[in-house]
């Protein structure tokens, strides 16, 4: 997992091109008057998420692992808590191919991303996004899907 400012970026771009072309179009992309939906960036290979939503509690009951893609969550105006942890310390569900998604369960630590500030997760680091800091708001994400390089 890395966690950063969007301004320093490009000192991860050495960690492969797909991830490198990833953090080069949220750098260079205004998301604020983009609607929430699906955009694609290089096809299945690289696509983006913007979301709007309302912070609050734990939903659902577990976090989620992804085997194919890395994800990076991009904090454009609010700030959220998101609930990580090593899929090793934790158990796992059942996996979904199709959507790439593994549901795990166990102890995770609480990490705040405030606007401008990116994370990166890999397939070991298990997540849950959309948790209220001190109380809920509004606010707006991107997560970039990237499939992993090969």
């Amino acid at each position: 997992m890395i966690i950063d400012q969007l301004n320093n970026a490009s000192m991860y771009f050495g960690l492969g091109k797909r991830l490198a072309k990833a953090l080069r179009y949220l750098q260079t992309t205004n998301f604020r008057d983009f609607e929430p939906g699906k955009y694609e960036v290089d096809g299945a290979e690289i696509y983006a998420l913007v979301q709007q939503f309302q912070t609050g509690s734990k939903e659902k009951e577990c976090l989620e692992a992804h085997h194919r893609y890395i994800d990076i969550h991009y904090m454009v105006k609010g700030m959220e808590a998101i609930e990580v942890a090593n899929v090793d310390d934790l158990k796992a569900g059942e996996y979904d191919p199709v959507m790439d998604y593994m549901p795990m369960q166990g102890e995770a630590n609480l990490i705040t991303i405030h606007e401008g500030t990116f994370m990166i997760f890999y397939p070991q680091d298990a997540h849950m996004p959309g948790l209220s800091t001190e109380s809920p708001q509004l606010v707006k994400k991107v997560v970039v899907k990237v499939l992993q390089d090969q």
